[in-house]
């Protein structure tokens, strides 16, 4: 019988070794690890590193190890397009997840349609998507369900009149556009626009001109380090109007920038950033939850929503390639456009021929920032 157990055993180990000697599946990512937008892509890149161990561990895909080459583009649009034609051309992936930010992802997205290469972008421009292009998908919510929840928790306050502070990056102006379309359509009066630069240390200028149109609210949209500054501003000025932020400031590490100048400010986030917060009903959240501790765990780091955008590029590629039993590009492009009711970080991606961001208004809450913390402020 021991004899009998230890050839078992034998077999065992060796069906799992030769599952992981044939070829890993490659994988591409583009991440912005360092660079002023890092906040975003480490935690992208640790949970791309978490998930891939955790999914060769249960086997890996099609019998196979996935194997992802992450580069970094440092935050640079430049290199982000040098990464993707290394990408494309020396590393043979059959996909590519990132890049990190809504600039970078505009520049390079071209490229890889053009070699028919499936891209799934970690950033949240509509532009991405809008118009669909064949290969290229994303899984941050759009600008228009972040800005869809911000003007519904005003409307629900009773404001008319709102201003709006942009940063004048791909993810800035992405936003300017829905805002300036959405604010009026949905009955407010845009009283002013100003716009503020991605490395500008001072907007006192912009939010003086607002405070004299007397708004509601404002509405900052941008990504760290300048909404935290702008926050810091207006708490310099004494300025009291309601100031909202864009979800490209839901992290943690926001908090920390702006310190006590973000007490009291509200934005749309993803479920993530306050997951420990949701009611047990809600569908999501052991999900949510379990990978929180698991992040935490293995990297002593809070999630954050970013971090959710890795787990959802790379989860939503290795289903796509189940699902095709193929990591060709074109069958994983099919396969993508194919998938529905797909948990993610996210929330719940549902993928079609018209429709490749796949997420609906549901994938944001309303949060406010009380005592250095997240508190609900509706759904």
């Amino acid at each position: 019988m021991r004899v009998k157990a230890i050839l078992t055993a034998l077999c065992a180990l060796c069906a799992a070794t030769c599952a992981f000697a044939a070829e890993p599946v490659r994988l591409g990512a583009v991440l912005s690890v360092t660079g002023p937008a890092s906040f975003l892509g480490e935690p992208e890149k640790n949970t791309i590193l978490m998930e891939v161990d955790k999914i060769n561990a249960a086997g890996g895909v099609l019998g196979r190890p996935v194997e992802v080459v992450i580069l970094d583009d440092e935050t640079d649009v430049n290199k982000a397009v040098l990464a993707v034609d290394r990408l494309i051309k020396k590393e043979n992936v059959a996909a590519i997840l990132g890049p990190t930010t809504s600039g970078n992802s505009l520049a390079v997205m071209g490229k890889a349609a053009a070699a028919k290469i499936p891209l799934i972008s970690c950033s949240a421009a509509e532009k991405i998507t809008k118009p669909v292009s064949p290969y290229i998908f994303k899984v941050a919510p759009s600008d228009r369900l972040a800005v869809a929840r911000i003007l519904t928790h005003a409307k629900a306050k009773g404001y008319k009149k709102l201003a709006i502070l942009t940063v004048s990056d791909g993810f800035g102006q992405a936003g300017r556009e829905v805002l300036k379309e959405l604010v009026p359509a949905e009955g407010f009066e845009l009283v002013a626009d100003e716009v503020f630069g991605p490395k500008d240390t001072d907007m006192t200028a912009q939010l003086t001109k607002i405070q004299g149109a007397s708004p509601d609210a404002v509405i900052c949209w941008g990504t760290n380090p300048g909404p935290a500054v702008v926050a810091k501003n207006r708490v310099q000025l004494g300025i009291k109007t309601p100031l909202y932020m864009s979800h490209g400031v839901a992290s943690k590490k926001f908090i920390e920038l702006a310190g006590e100048a973000a007490e009291g400010l509200l934005l749309p986030a993803g479920k993530i950033t306050a997951a420990d917060k949701l009611p047990d009903t809600d569908k999501e959240k052991a999900l949510l939850v379990g990978y929180a501790k698991a992040y935490d765990e293995r990297f002593k780091a809070p999630v954050s929503t970013f971090g959710g955008h890795g787990y959802d590029s790379l989860h939503l590629a290795v289903k796509a390639i189940a699902n095709a039993g193929s990591d060709k590009p074109e069958a994983i492009r099919d396969a993508l456009e194919k998938i529905q009711n797909f948990p993610g970080i996210g929330g719940i991606f549902s993928f079609t021929p018209e429709d490749h961001a796949g997420l609906g208004p549901d994938a944001f809450i309303m949060l406010g920032i009380d005592k250095g913390d997240w508190v609900i402020v509706g759904q």
